[in-house]
């Protein structure tokens, strides 16, 4: 059985929800507590921690499989196995980016035209000084604990933080300059449970899974019945995955047809279906999606 690990903190909720969604629903005393469990047989102990730890204790043995950012992958250089990348995060299913942030009126507009000396605050340090060290500018890293935005300028010259929208950044009257690292969620072990035949697969149904109501996210499935007088009507307006499936009723004058379509602009779809020809025409939700 599989040792989990998933984070905890602002990924907590989407991680949960996703989980739900691929049939994995993860059962704990309170949302305070840092221990869990899955009803799956391909799962033991499950556990909640920071994501900033999780790489360096998959990488370490302490849990076969996790769930954690590239950027705290790469900000604590974990020697770390990624199954795959899991394209959801806090607020939409878009990466996040580390970003270099000053203040609006700031002469520069990219890294290497801030001044040696520069003080920048961030959550991540190594990460940050690795950058500043390869364009060349010296900084004084300060370490940041919270509300990193918020330093700038009275406290530090520039931030490295994490953003999504950054909405929250020009909120501040801050700028981005550069981009450090796109990153995205990432389903990751280490190299000794990855060698584990047994261990590899279960993790592979996992990732299977969670990847299935990743991408079932925002999709619906339409089903209708049209007239063979009126199928291709119904067809070219009828938006699909691949093409629609068509099936032949035993009235002989009729087809079944069903295509999975994007939840969005179905309110409008549905009345030019009609319109063109069909009926019995059903909404249908859907959990998952396996390609």
């Amino acid at each position: 059985m599989l040792s989990l690990v998933l984070p905890k903190g602002s990924l907590e909720r989407a991680t949960l929800d996703l989980f739900e969604a691929a049939d994995l629903s993860v059962s704990r005393g309170s949302e305070r507590d840092y221990h869990a469990s899955i009803d799956d047989p391909r799962i033991g102990n499950v556990r909640f921690l920071r994501p900033q730890e999780i790489p360096t204790y998959v990488e370490e043995g302490l849990f076969d499989l996790g769930i954690t950012g590239r950027d705290w992958i790469t900000e604590t250089n974990a020697d770390v196995v990624s199954l795959g990348e899991l394209e959801y995060s806090k607020a939409t299913s878009n990466p996040v980016r580390i970003v270099l942030a000053v203040v609006n009126d700031n002469p520069a507009n990219k890294g290497a035209e801030l001044p040696n000396g520069v003080r920048v605050s961030t959550e991540f340090p190594e990460l940050t000084r690795r950058y500043f060290d390869q364009i060349g500018v010296k900084a004084t890293i300060v370490p940041s604990y919270g509300a990193t935005e918020a330093k700038v300028p009275d406290i530090v010259d520039a931030i490295v933080d994490l953003t999504e929208t950054g909405t929250s950044l020009k909120k501040h009257g801050l700028k981005i300059i550069d981009t450090l690292l796109t990153s995205r969620t990432e389903l990751i072990t280490n190299a000794t449970a990855h060698a584990d035949d047994e261990k590899r697969a279960a993790m592979e149904d996992i990732l299977l899974l969670l990847r299935g109501a990743i991408q079932a996210r925002g999709k619906v499935l339409i089903k209708l019945n049209v007239a063979d007088a009126q199928l291709r009507d119904v067809l070219e307006v009828l938006p699909s995955m691949g093409s629609p499936t068509v099936t032949a009723l035993a009235s002989g004058t009729m087809h079944a047809v069903e295509s999975v379509v994007a939840k969005k602009g179905v309110n409008t779809l549905i009345p030019t279906l009609k319109a063109a020809g069909a009926r019995d025409i059903l909404e249908i939700d859907i959990s998952k999606i396996v390609e």
